[in-house]
């Protein structure tokens, strides 16, 4: 990315990349409760966090109207395509607090497990 490039928007390529390297890191290795606890203790972290991202997004988008010249380019009211937007960013909002609730628990699930250090026969 480019110096021009909002920070905005390297955070969330920056989250994007991190969860790309999870997927690729989980795809062969075995990780035990103990770092699948702490990987989940972050990962509920994101989802408990991306409710308001998506509010605070859908209400910049909202907020743009005012502050620029927006249009469309194939012709269509602007002001339709943010409300869309709004009302997907707030039920995206709604699954991703479900999301960290869903990962809180299966985090506590493993709270309590630990492994020894000797392969199994």
């Amino acid at each position: 990315m480019d110096d021009e490039t909002p920070e905005v928007v390297r955070a969330a390529d920056e989250a994007y990349e991190a969860v790309r390297e999870i997927n690729h890191l989980t795809l062969t290795q075995v990780y035990a409760a103990p770092t699948v606890y702490s990987v989940l203790g972050n990962l509920k972290g994101m989802g408990h966090l991306l409710p308001q991202a998506c509010t605070q997004l859908a209400r910049s988008l909202g907020k743009s109207l005012n502050e620029y010249d927006v249009y469309e380019d194939d012709g269509r009211d602007p002001v339709q395509s943010v409300a869309t937007a709004a009302d997907h960013l707030t039920r995206a909002a709604n699954l991703a607090a479900e999301l960290g609730a869903e990962l809180e628990k299966a985090q506590s699930a493993i709270s309590r497990q630990g492994y020894r250090d000797t392969p199994l026969p």
